[in-house]
């Protein structure tokens, strides 16, 4: 049985920002209600974890559900954007780890990217299954949330963050080979990760903003002909940086604009919302 939705706002939304990340960042909030949200497309990764961060109310999502168990192909992507925008969130923080396609941005960088290129296959990817309906995508993440974790990184004194780079999502679980590595950094590259498409397509679908915060974990595998990427070492840098990250999102949360006035909010007009969704701004 669901769990009761927590008290909600005058708009009848239970919360107005989604973090999707590791479990690492459930301390992000507090006097947190967990919610089950069910979906057409599924289970989500996770209920939902409600609660209030800088007076905002947030709901949080691991990516890979509860202690880490859903590989990047399993996740149901579909129905992780769903429970959180029916549970009223229209502007989503995307944490997550990835490799450097650049020597200049080690272990431990964080880069804010701009762009995306889907090397995926086999994922489900769009809400629209059953009617045509083409939705902008040229700029993938959403200018306002990006300069709002930019703009905390430089006030917090401490984090130095990256803007702009382009961020090649790759099946995985495997990590690339030597051939790949170089072939995505002649490109032009800057980062490879697995879990970030379908995920900000799904959220553009929705009229959702969408920002990506990457911490960087590693050099991938083209980088230092000498190394490879191995996963306990992914894991080691991250937790590392852990309290960094949070910070991090707790301070981008408090400079989210009460109202969205940005490109994400208007990129269902004249379109009908999936499956008879409310419109994006109710």
């Amino acid at each position: 049985m669901n769990k009761p939705f927590p008290a909600r706002s005058e708009s009848g939304r239970i919360a107005e920002i989604g973090v999707i990340g590791g479990t690492g960042l459930y301390r992000l909030l507090t006097g947190a209600t967990e919610v089950v949200v069910e979906t057409p497309y599924g289970d989500p990764s996770d209920a939902l974890t409600v609660g209030t961060v800088a007076g905002r109310r947030v709901a949080f999502l691991p990516r890979h559900g509860r202690g880490h168990t859903l590989p990047p192909h399993r996740i149901n992507y579909r129905a992780n954007l769903w429970a959180l925008r029916a549970a009223g969130v229209r502007q989503i923080l995307a944490p997550c780890a990835v490799g450097s396609l650049r020597r200049d941005l080690g272990p431990g960088s964080v880069v804010v990217p701009d762009q995306v290129v889907d090397r995926t296959s086999g994922r489900p990817r769009t809400f629209y299954d059953d009617v045509v309906q083409h939705v902008s995508f040229a700029d993938p993440y959403c200018d306002t949330g990006r300069s709002a974790v930019l703009k905390a990184a430089a006030a917090s004194g401490t984090v130095s963050a990256t803007d702009g780079g382009t961020m090649v999502v790759v099946d995985g679980p495997r990590f690339s080979t030597r051939a790949e590595s170089r072939q995505y950094a002649a490109a032009g590259w800057s980062l490879v990760n697995m879990t970030g498409m379908p995920e900000a397509a799904l959220a553009r679908e929705l009229a959702v903003c969408y920002t990506s915060v990457a911490l960087v974990t590693d050099l991938d595998a083209g980088v230092d002909a000498a190394e490879s990427v191995a996963q306990e070492d992914v894991y080691e840098v991250f937790a590392r940086n852990m309290e960094m990250l949070r910070g991090l999102v707790l301070d981008t949360i408090d400079l989210l604009p009460a109202e969205r006035d940005c490109r994400c909010s208007r990129a269902l007009d004249g379109m009908e919302p999936p499956l008879g969704l409310p419109g994006p701004t109710s």
